[in-house]
């Protein structure tokens, strides 16, 4: 039979026999602690009352093993916050306020704690060493639910992987906080960015679009921004997204993720051809390209094979899919922009159900989601979204408006912008209706909402035949399709990769160019 005496303190401290049994029967090993270190941190802070303001920014009662300790810790953060005096009288009283001197050992208890150190000094340093057990401790716990999880058959996958990095991420966030700054570091910090953009006041400071004009508007896609880019079908949504992934990856060599839900990856690189190339998209769509015309595809594919463009073309992906690979593409590829292709199109669920919610507030639920992922990973995610018939059936203008985005209007509202397409030629208009200019070639996008700048439209050049966009006075492509810009700029030595929802890359070489004009796709 054990010492009664030992059982008594065990008790005291707030750790069973059975709670022991447990741990050592499951895993063979005590749960990480650190005893001796709360002890000192508490003893510290009843010793010196100015210690508590050095660990309060690092400690929570929740993070000490002993559930004695965490109770001590409470009656010592009360005081703290009541502004009264911190020692061994005032949280012995506190305690017995609380009802809760007993559980915790007596008045005897408290008193041996703050023999236990002779000064504060290392308090913040025992405080961390309390505060990464509990982590580690909290790593366990989460990797033993995941287990229990994942031995449930009728568990859907994705959505286990998306809880399981939830709750590695909320044990970052919750135990790793930032430090509080002082005006005068903020200010410091502000002036040093300021002076660095000055310095650099003709780069961009954020991910480029690649048209001039839009990117003197914006300064760049600005990181954790959500943009919305909206239009009717036959706007040349897709065209446009596509193009500012292909400059963002190939002439800034930034690496891009483009989530297509619509348009398989074959098809949007088919569409990437004709860009590089200037052979007629229908030309590659139906493969009835000439000798000169293969040539010219092949001359120029090489740009897409070494790109910074990854592909995804999972069909009804889901916001739970989609965060998963995109925290893996951070972390491998550091990704610069995410596009997604199309809003409407996304699944709110893992299992694609709405669980009882409307398609309404399924979209809303996805477009929170977006710019939840947008500040995540600190990068601009753009997704394009379908507008309402309304367009279509209004009389005169058809310019779109905010109230036409379809089926939510919490996307106006989670976006930083919303830009539309809008191309008079679609509706059989010869010119621009405010000013009456030709609108043979162009399109418009209209800023309807800017958080960080002014709204407005700027247009754009559309050659259709090469689904590519660019600045009104840049004609890319002859009708021939011989390149006229002679500025163009190519940035190679990047990795072109399309991925499924495995993650399987595919590492094939270059094409060479076969003797019966085949075509590689």
């Amino acid at each position: 039979m054990e010492n009664k005496t030992v059982t008594d303190k065990r008790q005291a401290k707030g750790l069973s026999y059975n709670r022991m049994e447990t741990v050592m029967g499951v895993t063979g090993k005590l749960t990480p602690q650190a005893i001796e270190f709360e002890e000192a941190v508490l003893g510290a802070l009843m010793i010196d009352d100015n210690a508590v303001t050095s660990v309060l920014d690092v400690l929570s009662p929740k993070m000490f093993y002993l559930e004695a300790h965490q109770h001590i810790f409470s009656a010592i953060n009360k005081l703290f916050g009541m502004a009264e005096p911190i020692d061994l009288l005032t949280v012995t009283n506190q305690l017995r306020k609380d009802k809760l001197l007993d559980v915790v050992g007596g008045a005897s208890y408290l008193a041996m704690l703050t023999n236990r150190v002779t000064s504060s000094a290392n308090v913040e340093y025992h405080a961390r060493i309390v505060m990464e057990k509990f982590v580690v401790r909290e790593l366990i716990h989460n990797c033993n639910s995941i287990i229990t999880d994942s031995y449930d058959e009728s568990a859907d996958v994705l959505q286990l992987l998306d809880q399981a990095e939830t709750k590695i991420f909320n044990i970052i966030e919750s135990n790793f906080k930032r430090d509080s700054k002082e005006l005068h570091q903020v200010v410091r910090t502000a002036l040093d960015n300021l002076n660095q953009i000055r310095e650099h006041s003709d780069e961009l400071q954020g991910v480029p679009c690649g048209i001039r004009a839009i990117d003197e508007k914006t300064g760049g896609w600005q990181k954790s921004d959500l943009i919305i880019m909206a239009g009717r079908p036959g706007m040349g949504k897709t065209s446009f997204v596509l193009t500012i992934a292909r400059n963002a990856a190939i002439d800034y060599n930034m690496p891009v993720a483009f989530f297509s839900l619509e348009m398989s990856a074959t098809q949007l690189v088919q569409r990437m051809f004709s860009m590089e190339s200037g052979v007629n998209s229908e030309h590659i769509s139906k493969g009835t390209l000439t000798a000169e015309e293969w040539q010219k595809l092949m001359d120029n594919v090489g740009r897409l094979e070494t790109s910074n463009l990854i592909i995804d073309d999972t069909p009804a992906l889901s916001v739970f899919d989609l965060r998963a690979k995109c925290r893996r593409l951070k972390h491998k590829h550091d990704i610069k922009l995410v596009i997604v292709d199309y809003l409407q199109l996304m699944q709110g669920n893992a299992d694609g159900s709405s669980k009882g919610g409307n398609r309404e507030q399924e979209i809303s639920y996805i477009s929170r989601s977006l710019k939840a992922l947008a500040k995540e990973l600190d990068i601009p995610v753009i997704a394009l979204a379908q507008l309402s018939r309304a367009v279509e059936t209004r009389g005169g203008s058809k310019r779109p408006m905010l109230s036409d985005l379809r089926e939510s209007g919490s996307i106006e509202q989670d976006a930083d912008m919303v830009l539309f397409i809008y191309r008079p030629e679609y509706y059989h208009m010869d010119v621009f209706e405010e000013d009456q200019t030709p609108a043979a070639g162009l399109a418009e996008i209209m800023f309807e909402k800017n958080r960080h700048g002014s709204n407005g439209n700027i247009r754009v050049r559309f050659q259709k035949q090469y689904t590519k966009f660019s600045d009104v006075d840049t004609v890319l492509f002859s009708e021939e399709g011989e390149s006229a810009d002679t500025n163009a700029r190519i940035m190679p030595n990047t990795h072109f990769d399309t991925i499924d929802a495995s993650f399987n890359e595919d590492d094939g070489g270059p094409y060479d160019i076969p003797q019966d004009n085949s075509m590689p796709f």
